[in-house]
């Protein structure tokens, strides 16, 4: 019976911390007797009040939702002790630059809950930096749901395809130095890559085209009759949400009359339906996480190498006409690096992240122990969490092939912000350091690029590996469109997102202001399929909110 007790009381220790070892202070203010001085009657009855206690607020942490969302088919199931303590997540202690943003903090990691709540993510990391300085960054649920090892900021997850903005740096710094042509024929660097042709006629894919999904090489979908008929039931559907209005306006000339010869209902009713067929007959086209080309389990020694797997693979469209988001043009932009910089490209990227001081970002291999390096999951047809299967990512380094923290990710997203402001600066503080891009690369970088699609945000366009809303607002005291920067990833097992929202700075009034002024939101989750986007973008706001007060 003793030693039962005994354990209760050692458990209600452990449950209640530092207070139990080191005594706890008295009614009046003193500091009281330590615990093991009370005598064994009392230390019996504090500690079975504390165990109650301890089990007692154990319950109430776990008030909320009972499921683990490790676990979604123990609806209703007791929470274990540790688990029910790891779901709030322990908050990350403050920094000194998050003062002022208490707000911002609260509703933005309440928003973050129901996010991973509703999706069901066994583990979600956010960093947030205003101005250049990280004002926050926490960790939600499990880095490793088997070893029950909670998410924190310096968790490693895969980033998956803003792998692609860091490739663009590489591109663009070979660009600055003259090394690299952009609107040359790939195969002046690649020879590798066989000449194009489209519907007969000889076409030129160029490394412009390559960065804004333009070239025409294929993604996953290797099925180019799905791909065309997805474009165009797609563009079918956006023409028939257009306002009347929009669609009068070109024929009509200045008389107010329509003198083009408008189908009749009929002819335009069998076009929506003939469209409509094709697009059932051929079936719809597979998402990414349905093709087997993203499990690859082949390791590919280089870039070159990777090639094979589309180069003789005919092109989807002419160059230049259409947006086709492709990865596997990043692979070939990676041989490109390769041959414009002499160096392999990882090895040329490492230097890059040394350059930017992202410490913990590297291309993933199974091989390598990786401090703080996640697990990835996904649900199964039976709603179960699972562990997601081997996959090498060789084949894609430049697309989608990279591993990182949330904190390094808002370095890089402060370093292109600097790039991007700098050269308003100069007039007002001629001692600022250059950036590691040139305000001319970014503003480049960061222009939206015609016939281009921006998937996670429809009012955006695609520029060059960044998608890009413009500023706009149609109607007074109405909705205004903040003009922001940002990419997706998603992976096997993965979401991220990387977010850069700018200040709207004014020329005449940058006194004692130094770059980057804006707010940087990073979000990485093991959790494949979770869109980012629009929840990064809403954190963003409400730290601007607070900072604006």
């Amino acid at each position: 019976m003793y030693r039962l007790l005994s354990s209760v009381t050692a458990r209600a220790a452990a449950a209640t911390g530092p207070a139990w070892s080191g005594g706890r202070r008295g009614a009046h203010g003193r500091p009281g007797l330590p615990v093991l001085g009370l005598g064994w009657a009392g230390g019996l009855g504090l500690g079975l009040g504390l165990a109650l206690g301890a089990k007692l607020a154990v319950g109430l942490r776990g008030a909320g939702p009972t499921q683990s969302p490790a676990d979604p088919e123990a609806a209703g199931a007791e929470l274990p002790h540790e688990q029910a303590l790891s779901l709030g997540s322990p908050h990350t202690p403050a920094s000194p630059a998050a003062k002022g943003f208490s707000r911002a903090i609260e509703s933005s990691r309440d928003l973050l809950h129901r996010i991973k709540d509703e999706v069901g993510a066994p583990g979600i990391v956010v960093g947030v930096s205003v101005d250049g300085k990280e004002v926050w960054s926490e960790g939600l649920g499990y880095a490793d749901v088997e070893n029950r090892v909670p998410c924190k900021p310096e968790t490693v997850m895969r980033i998956a395809s803003i792998s692609k903005s860091l490739t663009m740096v590489a591109l663009a710094k070979l660009w600055e130095d003259g090394k690299l042509d952009l609107d040359l024929p790939v195969q002046h660097y690649v020879p590798e890559f066989p000449e194009k042709e489209y519907e007969g006629e000889k076409v030129s894919v160029t490394t412009r085209l390559l960065i804004s999904h333009l070239s025409g090489i294929r993604h996953y979908e290797k099925d180019m009759k799905k791909v065309k008929d997805e474009k165009a039931y797609k563009a079918l559907k956006m023409t028939k949400g257009l306002m009347p209005s929009d669609q009068e306006k070109e024929p009509k000339e200045k008389g107010g009359k329509n003198h083009e010869k408008s189908d009749p209902p009929k002819a335009k009713g069998e076009q929506e339906n003939e469209a409509r067929c094709r697009h059932s007959k051929h079936g719809k086209k597979k998402n990414d996480f349905e093709q087997g080309e993203l499990y690859l389990k082949e390791k590919f020694e280089n870039s070159i190498e990777s090639l094979r797997l589309f180069k003789n693979d005919p092109l989807f469209f002419k160059p230049g006409s259409q947006f086709l988001y492709s990865t596997f043009g990043y692979t070939l932009l990676a041989a490109i690096i390769e041959r414009a910089s002499g160096y392999k490209y990882l090895d040329y990227m490492q230097k890059i992240f040394h350059d930017l001081d992202m410490l913990t970002t590297v291309q993933e291999e199974n091989e390598p122990v990786i401090y703080n390096r996640a697990r990835f999951y996904v649900y199964n047809k039976k709603k179960r969490l699972v562990n997601t299967p081997y996959v090498d990512n060789s084949y894609k380094w430049a697309g989608g092939g990279f591993l990182s923290t949330v904190g390094d990710l808002l370095k890089f997203g402060n370093a292109m912000l600097y790039g991007y402001q700098v050269g308003l600066f100069k007039n007002s503080n001629e001692n600022l350091l250059p950036g590691y891009l040139k305000p001319e690369t970014m503003v480049m970088m960061w222009t939206p690029v015609p016939n281009t699609e921006m998937s996670w945000d429809k009012e955006g366009k695609y520029a060059m590996a960044w998608g890009v809303v413009e500023k706009k607002q149609t109607y007074g005291s109405c909705r205004k469109q903040r003009h922001y920067a940002s990419h997706t990833g998603g992976a096997v097992g993965a979401s991220s997102v990387l977010l850069v929202l700018p200040e709207e700075l004014d020329p005449e009034a940058l006194n004692n202001k130094v770059p980057p002024r804006g707010i940087i939101v990073s979000i990485i989750c093991n959790m494949q399929s979770v869109g980012l986007n629009s929840t990064a973008l809403k954190i963003a706001l409400e730290f601007d909110k607070d900072r604006a007060d």
